[in-house]
């Protein structure tokens, strides 16, 4: 995309064109474009990427190691706490881009300020008087930047409170004060009294945080070592400025997918009513969260973000149906949204046949359950009662998918009405269950189980690892069925199984069913309370209901998670006794290849402690443990010490692992006999996940060969680069290192004297306006800190004067350079605000302090335009 400023100025009105400039912006200012995050976020403590920083947490929070010092992205994300907004207000949507800029621990405020303006401004040419700020209200410094540096007229500078304008991680840790920008639509309303609570008025588009401080946990406030820079501009919030729609919904970022939804419903969206467009807007909002998700590797499921994924897919397929479309259309809705946003995620057209199917999949299931649906609502009006409840008129909403409308609708038909108050109630408490990421929600919905009078699977696999079973139920796209055919993906229900169903951070066991023509592949096994429903695929024969079939785990697979298994427990173990009692589970993952252990501790272990903790897992290992297992009263459990595993339920009996003397907990899952079965014990990596939350990822048993072979061919092909032995190794690349750092400080001195050099020869170019002495030069390919020296010794020399330095470091970038003496200030002129202005010239910007500042500039070409520049101002403000 062209940088010159006629072409941005036509470019940048689209959705794409404001997403590229925006990128190419920051990019020209140092900034590396970093892709977009996945939706699925490595922080456990959030379902969804959230927030254009979200990936960059672990960063804000010192847990992990910047890769770069500036970075851009444009960040998908999704949202869904304010999901009943949508298509009724301007802007609330599920999925958003959040545009971008980071900085950790390079610059600050001054640049964050001044680079805000200049690409609100000079890139999307926002008219200033359309513009207003906002700042913390103890935040001077922020105050200042924007009214003496930048401009901004003090009535347009709006200070808030910290509720509004103070950024927080959590009840410590780093902290700081925003500032947003706002889009005025109406600003011939004047400058008095400003609202920026009114929405009809104003927009926020771009939000600045400067974090900057550190709260402990008696909430003083310490300044942060390393300073950072979040910001946040919504792509879809520009789009509607620029675009000047009355809505984000009808820019082209949007329209197009809503266009096509109401071409299949043949009605124009235009000469609809507010309801119908609503249901347009929805199904344009949703239609964009459920192709990036599914893109993103999310299933529908009835848990966690895989429900999100069903309720956004549902709510599709219910507002067509209020729009009056009868079959299936979400694929050919999904497909405009594809075409619209493969440039930006190509990804999306590389998995387009896996993203139809799922949707597919998804509409054939929930249409049936719709016609489900409408059989209840016709038995309940049978009844002939005098108001449809609150209850069923939810379940006929969450359940079946009617919406309250139709619901209203059908019962006004027949002389009756809707308790919506009861509905509401209903309604309020569902949203509360759907906020928890931990919150399970009944995986047999859909399959109506609970008909069937299947109350529970016996579970056979703490002793056996083969059973003969009875095929009790099977499900095929979650609807009960008879029979399955070879090829076809199932979910089965037996009488007794020796699968073990994933609970307690355990996964479900692998293995086969196996009749005398029929084998049926089990991947996974999932647990409804007392039901075993077994995930697999029909590999040969015909699967029936009522088929007796011999179950058979893999045993390699149950040996390895066992071997995980009882290692998170000697670990659990091992944390407490040598780094701190109080250490509790905060979370686990337990597979075949590899384990994971979350857990609650306000500090990173030391490299020591790590050693310690492996050592002293592998010592009790060795020890050759045996294992006493037995079931009893909870109250005895605790009495005897027993840790509880995280997220498990326990009833009045429970089920306890001891391994006495070492280790002794709660748990459902499934162990070796002997710790001398797991072999060997390897921490892999010890990180920060949350606020006061760390994680240990290992591995055990023979997972450790297969770690320890990749990590050997890696020592391998380092020696044979280095040509050095793996134990020089690390003495060949430190040398290697101070080798380099020298040179680099060797260089770094010849290009300081370079540069005085040339600076003294620039001397007889001062020249004298009046009082006082004036230099404004280019001093070549000089870079930004030795430009700074060169025009802090020339000031030294000139006395009462002004220096104005320019160079070009590099091919594209300018770096400039400002100092005035004392009595030039005076004169009023400010090197900050001085240089500001003339870096503009080069597309460019900077600033500083009154008597030096330091700007820079993309285009090379117009750096001797901007130094004559320099040269008339001080002429005409000096002379």
């Amino acid at each position: 995309m062209s940088t010159s400023k006629p072409g941005l100025k036509k470019s940048v009105t689209t959705g794409a064109g404001i997403r590229q400039a925006f990128l190419k912006f920051y990019e020209a200012k140092g900034h590396k474009i970093l892709p977009s995050a996945s939706l699925v976020p490595e922080d456990p403590t959030v379902l969804l990427t959230i927030a254009g920083m979200l990936p960059f947490k672990p960063i804000f929070l010192g847990q992990r190691q910047a890769p770069v010092d500036r970075a851009t992205t444009s960040q998908k994300c999704i949202r869904t706490n304010d999901i009943e907004n949508v298509g009724r207000t301007a802007r609330h949507h599920t999925f958003f881009e959040m545009l971008g800029n980071f900085s950790f621990g390079d610059y600050f405020k001054e640049q964050a300020v001044a680079w805000a303006w200049e690409l609100s401004t000079e890139v999307f040419k926002l008219a200033p008087q359309n513009l207003v700020v906002s700042v913390f209200r103890e935040d001077d410094e922020a105050y200042a930047i924007w009214r003496d540096q930048v401009g901004v007229p003090e009535k347009r500078i709006i200070r808030m409170g910290e509720e509004d304008n103070f950024w927080k991680s959590g009840p410590t840790g780093p902290c700081g004060p925003c500032s947003e920008i706002y889009y005025d639509f109406h600003p011939e309303k004047g400058d008095d009294d400003i609202d920026l609570e009114d929405d009809t008025r104003f927009i926020e588009f771009y939000n600045l945080v400067f974090m900057q401080y550190n709260r402990d946990a008696e909430g003083n406030l310490t300044p942060l070592q390393a300073q950072n820079i979040d910001t946040g501009m919504g792509l879809e919030r520009m789009a509607q400025i620029l675009q000047k729609k009355p809505n984000n919904y009808e820019t082209d970022l949007i329209f197009p997918i809503i266009q096509t939804a109401a071409d299949i419903a043949k009605v124009d969206y235009f000469k609809q009513d507010e309801s119908a467009k609503v249901s347009l807007k929805v199904i344009g909002d949703h239609v964009r969260s459920v192709v990036h998700m599914i893109s993103d590797g999310i299933t529908a499921s009835n848990v966690g973000r895989g429900y999100i994924l069903r309720r956004l897919i549902r709510r599709v397929v219910r507002h067509g149906r209020l729009l009056g479309i009868e079959g299936a259309f979400i694929n050919e809705v999904a497909e405009s949204a594809i075409a619209l946003c493969e440039s930006a995620y190509p990804d999306l057209r590389e998995r387009e046949d896996i993203i139809k199917a799922e949707l597919q999949r998804e509409e054939d299931q929930f249409l049936k359950t719709l016609e489900r649906g409408e059989k209840l609502l016709a038995e309940i009006l049978e009844r002939k009662p005098k108001q449809i409840s609150g209850a069923e008129a939810f379940k006929l909403f969450d359940t079946f998918g009617f919406p309250l409308e139709l619901t209203q609708e059908i019962a006004e038909e027949n002389g009756l009405t809707v308790d919506v108050k009861g509905f509401e109630i209903e309604m309020a408490a569902q949203r509360e269950r759907s906020k928890s990421a931990h919150e399970t929600i009944d995986l047999l919905a859909q399959g109506n189980l609970s008909e069937l009078g299947i109350d529970s699977t016996d579970f056979l696999g703490y002793t056996d690892a083969t059973s003969q079973s009875t095929v009790r139920a099977i499900l095929v796209n979650g609807e009960t069925v008879e029979t399955a055919e070879a090829g076809t993906e199932v979910q089965l229900i037996l009488d007794q199984t020796p699968f073990y169903a994933e609970s307690g951070g355990q996964i479900g066991d692998r293995g086969f069913l196996a009749g005398d023509t029929l084998v049926v592949r089990i991947e996974d096994v999932q647990k409804d309370n007392t039901l075993y429903i077994h995930l697999g695929r029909v590999e040969r024969g015909t699967l029936k209901v009522g088929d007796s079939v011999s179950a058979q785990i893999d045993r390699a697979c149950r040996r390895r998670a066992q071997a995980n298994h009882t290692a998170t427990h000697l670990l659990q173990a091992a944390l407490k006794k040598l780094v701190d009692d109080s250490i509790s589970q905060a979370g686990s993952l337990v597979s075949f290849d590899r384990l994971r252990f979350d857990f609650n501790c306000p500090r990173a272990l030391t490299a020591a402690e790590v050693q310690q903790v492996e050592a002293q897992v592998n010592t009790w290992i060795a020890e050759a443990h045996g294992a006493q297992v037995d079931v009893m009263p909870i109250d005895d459990a605790k009495a005897k010490g027993a840790t509880a595993m995280f997220g498990e339920k326990y009833g009045d009996e429970v089920r306890v692992v001891d391994f006495p003397g070492v280790s002794m907990e709660l748990c459902g899952g499934t162990h070796v006999g002997n710790t001398a079965e797991i072999g060997v014990f390897k921490i892999i990596a010890e990180s920060g996940i949350a606020a006061g939350v760390r994680r240990i990822e290992a591995v055990a048993g023979p997972a450790v060969l297969e770690y320890l072979n990749v990590r050997d061919q890696i020592v391998k092909d380092l020696s044979d680069r280095f040509k050095a032995k793996p134990e020089d190794l690390v003495d060949r690349i430190t040398n290697l290192q101070s080798e380099l750092k020298a040179t680099q400080k060797t260089v770094d001195g010849l290009k300081s004297e370079l540069a005085l050099l040339k600076s003294d020869q620039l001397l007889d170019q001062v020249e004298t306006l009046g009082d006082f002495q004036v230099l404004v030069a280019n001093m070549g390919e000089v870079d930004a800190d030795s430009l700074k020296t060169s025009a802090e010794r020339l000031l030294q020399k000139l006395g009462d004067g002004a220096v104005v330095l320019g160079s070009i470091p590099a091919e594209g970038k300018v770096s400039l350079v400002a100092t005035f003496s004392k009595p030039v200030m005076d004169k009023g002129l400010k090197a900050g605000k001085f240089i500001g202005g003339i870096a503009k010239i080069t597309g460019g910007g900077g600033g500083g302090r009154p008597n030096f500042a330091q700007a820079g500039g993309r285009d090379a070409s117009k750096l001797p335009e901007a130094l004559d520049a320099a040269k008339h101002q001080l002429a005409e403000a000096l002379g």
